[in-house]
């Protein structure tokens, strides 16, 4: 299928995926309704997911603090050291910590298992799909048995983690307590600018149900946090690594970028935070980055129960694998215009006064009332407002963290750019 309008409606009625994706998961993290085929068993943890990382979770994403920043500087120099800078490797570090710190805050960022975490989860990615392709599980085959004791120290990690979450999550809730009780015998208020405890990340709603044991009775504990972890990481690892090399190859872009983030920054009422939401090119960017190259060259739903009627009055029978080109879909002429294999995100940017105009333009295939780079004001267009932009999905079974995702991601790469600037200007005034 290449159709837009078409694709749109068969991903909008083909709820299930491919039985495949559902095994490597469960061979992975142990059985688990997050990540299986049937939609009618995944719709209500997705559900639930989808509140926790849109809703809380996105909140707390445009603070980016500096130990997170930190965080991925000491690991990079640590490959500039070891001779082993890559930047397929950086941008999974970068993915790993800032959704690490996202889950679980700065005790994550303190976790010395951290690393070997990342290690464990990083090469059970790579052959969760080889051991799920075999119709029987290969128990005669000792390289499934090694596969099978890595995931079982994985989930040991995953529940250290989560203890270790739980023990600073009780410490700082009974130094708010002491603090509460010292400060109403002193007549005080407690808001007195002291430490509190809302400001320790404490995994709840969808995590915190889990481990509490509000789980089915086949599920298995922390397998939701790892399978989030283990999605999350390779989707986002793929964004961050192409935006890396287009604003390397794209200096001017660069510059413009971060004299964005500065003026955001200075109209900013909080200083310790980054307002992405006014960084209308750096969100292009991302749009842009992930348009060109999504997570995946494919999506392939299907039916599993009942038969799927399409308006052009085509019925696909259940069970049918149906498969949209992401990539050639998104980088067709008749839906992005005649540059669309080329890399240009003004393409998501128009005037500010014929905003409703250009939207409805560009999802025609016109580009010639884009903003251009010599534009100053501009006003970001939703990319969902065209049906070919499917690099987090589209449907029913949408990436349900793909507002987090643009946002967290957004956010750390301002707060990148702002640091190697600083550093390049202050060895300028050395040198």
């Amino acid at each position: 299928m290449n159709d837009p309008e078409l694709i749109k409606e068969m991903l909008l009625k083909a709820e299930d995926k491919l039985p495949l994706t559902g095994r490597a998961f469960r061979l992975a993290f142990g059985p688990s309704s997050l990540f299986v085929s049937s939609f009618e068993k995944v719709q209500r943890r997705r559900e639930s997911l989808a509140t926790e990382l849109n809703g809380r979770l996105i909140e707390r994403a445009p603070v980016i603090p500096t130990k997170v920043v930190d965080c991925i500087m000491e690991r990079v120099n640590k490959f500039m050291a070891e001779g082993n800078l890559d930047c397929k490797l950086v941008s999974q570090h970068m993915a790993f910590t800032l959704l690490g710190s996202t889950l679980f805050g700065d005790t994550f960022l303190a976790w010395s298992k951290a690393t070997v975490y990342e290690e464990l989860l990083m090469m059970i990615a790579k052959d969760a799909c080889f051991w799920a392709s075999y119709s029987v599980t290969p128990y005669w085959k000792q390289g499934f048995w090694r596969y099978q004791r890595l995931c079982t120290k994985l989930k040991f990690l995953t529940q250290d983690i989560v203890q270790q979450c739980r023990k600073n999550y009780k410490f700082f809730l009974q130094k708010d307590e002491n603090l509460h009780n010292e400060n109403a015998n002193k007549g005080m208020e407690s808001a007195s600018g002291a430490p509190s405890c809302s400001g320790v990340e404490m995994p709840d709603n969808l995590f915190l149900h889990e481990l509490n044991g509000h789980l089915g009775a086949r599920e298995e504990p922390c397998g939701n946090i790892m399978g989030v972890m283990f999605h999350g990481c390779l989707t986002t690892a793929g964004l961050i690594d192409n935006l890396l090399v287009r604003l390397v190859t794209h200096p001017r872009l660069q510059d413009k970028i971060y004299a964005e983030i500065i003026i955001a920054r200075n109209g900013s009422m909080k200083q310790d935070q980054q307002c992405v939401d006014k960084m209308h090119l750096l969100l292009a960017t991302v749009y842009e980055s992930a348009r060109l190259l999504p997570s995946g060259p494919l999506l392939q739903r299907c039916s599993l129960k009942h038969d799927i009627s399409l308006k052009t009055g085509v019925t696909i029978p259940a069970g049918a694998v149906m498969v949209v080109p992401v990539q050639l879909v998104q980088m067709d002429d008749s839906s992005w215009g005649q540059d669309a294999s080329e890399f240009n995100p003004y393409r998501f940017l128009s005037k500010a006064e014929n905003r409703s105009d250009l939207v409805l333009d560009q999802c025609r295939g016109n580009t010639e009332k884009r903003v251009h780079p010599g534009d100053s004001s501009s006003i970001l267009n939703d990319p969902n407002n065209n049906v070919a932009f499917l690099p987090f999905g589209s449907g029913t079974r949408a990436c349900v963290g793909q507002k987090f995702v643009i946002q967290g991601v957004a956010t750390l790469f301002a707060s990148l750019l702002e640091q190697y600037e600083d550093l390049k200007e202050n060895q300028e005034l050395i040198n």
